[in-house]
């Protein structure tokens, strides 16, 4: 594929790309470089894509999570100092583990109600992923399930689960709106 053609499919996506980057790295610096090197490697094997009816960007989600994850599978084998280690147990993401996903606050979803954007960053990890993906960037169950390396059924049971917990949570919005009346 031509340069110019592959900017022409790629370069739209980059807002989105970015999103997702966002999602993994919970940090607007890391989230670039990831982005940065996912396009890099995107370019240099743009002869090899083909189109399976989704467009570039499934293909573009599937780098950046290969990236991601070389990323985080070196840092898990690089060696700690010891005055690094840390004092205590925490809830945060350690070195060998991936940030909790989607930074919600980066999405700016003036019309979302704050107290959606708390369930929805109270999700699981593996949960608010698929649910975000499907949600947010409309990709399809096969595109997900690609993107995160998983079975088909997997994406669907925690997309049914996501919306099942989400439902569960947002019962009390749903009352006062007059959507729902027990």
């Amino acid at each position: 594929m031509e340069r110019h053609v592959f900017e022409d499919l790629s370069l739209p996506h980059l807002e989105a790309v970015y999103r997702m980057a966002m999602q993994l790295a919970r940090h607007p610096d890391e989230a670039a470089d990831l982005v940065q090197e996912t396009y890099l490697r995107a370019l240099r094997v743009a002869d090899r894509y083909e189109e399976r009816g989704g467009g570039i960007r499934p293909w573009l989600f599937k780098i950046l999570h290969n990236v991601f994850y070389t990323r985080v599978g070196r840092a898990r084998r690089q060696p700690i100092a010891m005055e690094n280690l840390p004092a205590a147990v925490s809830d945060e993401p350690g070195p060998d583990e991936p940030a909790p996903a989607w930074d919600l606050a980066s999405l700016e979803w003036e019309h979302i109600d704050e107290r959606l954007k708390a369930s929805i960053e109270q999700l699981r990890p593996e949960y608010r992923s698929v649910l975000l993906l499907w949600g947010v960037e409309g990709l399809k169950y096969r595109e997900i399930a690609e993107i995160q390396e998983i079975p088909i059924g997997t994406v669907m049971s925690r997309l049914h689960r996501a919306r099942s917990l989400l439902a569960r949570e947002l019962s009390e919005i749903a009352e006062e709106k007059g959507i729902l009346r027990r």
